[in-house]
């Protein structure tokens, strides 16, 4: 597998070459709508083509799902799936908030196995291959040691696109912000995950997540030691979109936490 993370680290950074040009000069970006509070420009669909086109030349028979060109492939459904995201936070890139990221992650026979996350802003690579550990930088790095929700700060993301599970959220976050140091929403999954990986916060909980927002991170946080589930504490969080993570002890409590307040929806 260490080829094939030299080549999503390769990929990553030809992306963010494309991305840090274009954030001098983000006013002249051509920006469309997706959807409500959703948007996609042509950096981040230049971008997602560098790492396309990187990785089918190394690997022209692998399956990719990516965010902006969509699929070759369900997910799982290859022996070997790519699922990219170019630019994690792109909202916050068009507002010159300095919190986006490339997310790449290789799914192989069903299980998360390379996973690069590459912050253009502050040069930071993320890596991990399955069973070999996470770094940044080239540096170990592990979950804190935190081990009560007292005291923890939780990464978080609000929701903005869908807001069918608007409620359940917001008693959840009213719950949460009462039992911990505090709540912290910086606006990408794939960072935020990332950031607990290498213990800058303790724990993170989401809804209505795609793949390619939480691929790569969650298998950062699982080889610096820390786990992930979905809210019915299972492993189906890149198919359900629903997400919780923590170092071992927070993440128990903290899925505690969130279950009194799920849905029938969001329990399946």
């Amino acid at each position: 597998m260490l080829p094939m993370l030299n080549t999503a680290v390769k990929a990553a950074r030809r992306a963010g070459v494309i991305i840090n040009r274009a954030s001098d000069d983000v006013d002249r970006l051509t920006v469309h709508s997706k959807g409500e509070n959703d948007f996609v420009t042509e950096v981040d669909q230049k971008a997602e083509q560098a790492i396309i086109q990187t990785l089918r030349d190394a690997y022209p028979d692998h399956a990719i799902l990516a965010e902006e060109s969509g699929a070759s492939g369900a997910l799982g459904e290859a022996e070997y799936q790519w699922i990219i995201d170019p630019l994690d936070g792109t909202t916050n890139f068009l507002h010159g908030f300095p919190q986006y990221c490339i997310s790449i992650a290789l799914v192989y026979r069903g299980q998360l196995s390379v996973a690069v996350i590459y912050d253009p802003v502050r040069n930071d690579l993320y890596t991990a291959l399955r069973g070999r550990g996470a770094f940044l930088n080239e540096r170990r790095i592990r979950v804190s040691k935190r081990d009560k929700l007292q005291g923890a700060l939780i990464g978080t993301g609000f929701p903005y696109r869908d807001f069918t599970h608007l409620d359940a959220y917001t008693a959840m976050f009213k719950d949460l912000v009462q039992k911990t140091a505090g709540l912290r929403r910086p606006g990408s999954a794939a960072l935020d995950l990332a950031w607990l990986a290498c213990g800058r916060t303790d724990g993170f909980f989401e809804i209505g997540l795609n793949a390619w927002d939480i691929a790569a991170g969650c298998l950062l946080v699982q080889e610096a030691g820390g786990l992930v589930s979905d809210f019915a504490g299972e492993e189906n969080y890149l198919r359900s979109g629903n997400v919780v993570a923590g170092t071992p002890k927070v993440f128990v409590q903290l899925l505690q936490s969130i279950t009194p307040h799920l849905t029938e929806a969001l329990r399946g």
